[in-house]
């Protein structure tokens, strides 16, 4: 692809350990109640089970609805990230001012099944109230080096998505390395994607730090040729406030203090939440 050539960047090992080991610093001196907040408003509240129901799903909104007034100091989470059958739940439910409503899509969590089944999944999704699609890119098929296929599948569901954000999940932990998911990154922001996201949450290896640094940099490399600016959600493993400290400490870093926002950067998370909330308040609190 001429894309790749001119995005042609490769990260050594000593690049990003520095990288790391600098925002692992920064990460120290962010650490506050201010920026615990910040991080708190950039969840993405996920329930993403097989065992779902109505009754499940319906009682999580009904806790993000009462949150504002249960925690009037603190900023509501981003978004309520769902599967697709649930978006309409959501909907009906969903009262709470400046939450989005994030649907997975495009046969998640594998990715393995007809194009033509991801882009009317993800129309539906966003015919029934979402405001923001989650799909998988197809991994196989990046990793055999198909990247045309994988450029035409995200414009597809890019354009089935309509005015919805469209996030781009790489399954980062899949990749084979650094170098592959800059690749992968470039592909997907070149061919649509608002947000570019680390992983689904369910294979082995989730959201890393190399990993964020290097898509961070893709970001950043993205801006500087185009002047648009893409998202970033780290998902996958993340449930303590130092982790979260150190993935927007990466961001504040490589992309500077624009991106330090839930309209620019999210968390793919469901126990993160609670354990913001223990450390906002220094006791522990169980309420999601």
């Amino acid at each position: 692809m001429k894309l790749l050539a001119q995005y042609n960047r490769t990260f050594s090992e000593a690049e990003i350990t520095q990288a790391i080991d600098d925002a692992k610093n920064t990460a120290n001196e962010m650490a506050s109640v201010e920026n615990y907040k910040l991080a708190f408003s950039c969840i993405d509240l996920t329930s993403l089970n097989s065992s779902d129901t109505v009754t499940k799903i319906e009682n999580m909104t009904k806790k993000v609805n009462s949150f504002q007034f249960d925690f009037p100091e603190m900023p509501n989470v981003g978004a309520i990230c769902i599967y697709p059958n649930f978006v309409k739940t959501v909907k009906d439910t969903l009262t709470a001012e400046g939450v989005n409503i994030a649907s997975v899509t495009g046969g998640f969590p594998s990715s393995q099944t007809f194009l033509e089944i991801k882009t009317q999944e993800t129309r539906l999704c966003v015919q029934r109230g979402a405001d923001e699609v989650d799909m998988v890119i197809s991994i196989g098929e990046f990793l055999r080096g198909d990247y045309p296929l994988i450029s035409h599948e995200v414009k597809k569901i890019r354009k089935a998505a309509g005015d919805a954000h469209l996030k781009v999940i790489l399954e980062s932990g899949s990749l084979q390395n650094p170098d592959e998911i800059y690749k992968a990154s470039v592909i997907s922001m070149n061919a649509g994607a608002d947000f570019v996201k680390t992983s689904t949450g369910k294979e082995k290896i989730g959201a890393t730090f190399e990993a964020a640094y290097v898509m961070c940099s893709a970001i950043k490399d993205y801006y500087e040729d185009t002047n648009e600016k893409i998202g970033f959600k780290p998902a996958g493993g993340i449930s303590t406030p130092e982790d979260a400290l150190i993935y927007l400490a990466i961001v504040k870093n490589v992309l500077g203090d624009e991106w330090l926002n839930n309209k620019l950067f999210r968390f793919g998370a469901s126990r993160l939440a609670n354990k913001l909330l223990s450390e906002v308040y220094k006791k522990e609190i169980k309420y999601f």
